[in-house]
């Protein structure tokens, strides 16, 4: 198994990477996340391919660096109505974001590109053997919620670094009433496409 770098600041992606069996090391890309797409494929995908040439272009820098990397970058957001929702600014944004998603289902697209750089050739190769680039997307339906149970799961903080408002992954997981697709996915990171890809760019020695 090769080296893979993790372009996000995501525990929750590196605990599913974990999950699986593949370990990372994390560089945190500051990249400008603005951008004039309006599809959510299309957001997702150029967000997380932002995140990954940041990372790609550091490791190309290192000079010591010898060996290749598989570097994997990643954007989750939720879509609700074609409405777009990140990651609330204040808990009363949370709540109202909650209010909206209660009751009825949304989709959670996460776009990954995945690049294979090579340090001290300073080269990063472009052809589909190289770099993936790919989106998926997941139907979360959620019960309907009372005002009280919005304030609940707001006051314990939980939506506040997440898009949506919420972790399926922690105490809203009582409140989803059905999934379509991949659950990984609304985590933040579809592990299982990941692992294809990889698999299908030769990261790993089987």
């Amino acid at each position: 198994m090769k080296k893979l770098i993790l372009a996000s600041a995501s525990p929750r992606r590196k605990e599913l990477l974990d999950q699986i069996g593949i370990e990372s090391e994390i560089i945190i890309s500051h990249t400008d996340e603005k951008t004039h797409a309006a599809d959510p494929e299309q957001i997702v995908c150029e967000l997380a391919e932002r995140k990954c040439m940041a990372a790609v272009r550091h490791i190309l820098s290192e000079k010591d660096t010898a060996e290749d990397s598989f570097v994997l970058g990643a954007d989750t957001i939720v879509v609700h109505q074609k409405n777009i929702l990140g990651k609330p600014a204040d808990p009363d944004e949370a709540a109202a974001m909650l209010r909206t998603l209660q009751g009825d289902t949304h989709q959670v697209y996460t776009g990954v590109c995945i690049v294979r750089c090579h340090p001290g050739t300073d080269r990063v190769d472009r052809d589909g053997s190289e770099k993936q680039l790919f989106s998926v997307c997941t139907d979360v339906t959620v019960a309907p919620m009372t005002e009280e149970e919005i304030r609940q799961y707001v006051f314990t903080g939980e939506p506040m670094d997440k898009a949506g408002a919420y972790g399926i992954q922690g105490r809203f997981a009582r409140h989803v009433q059905a999934i379509r697709g991949d659950y990984t996915n609304v985590v933040g990171l579809p592990v299982s496409a990941v692992y294809q890809t990889l698999c299908s760019m030769h990261f790993f020695d089987l």
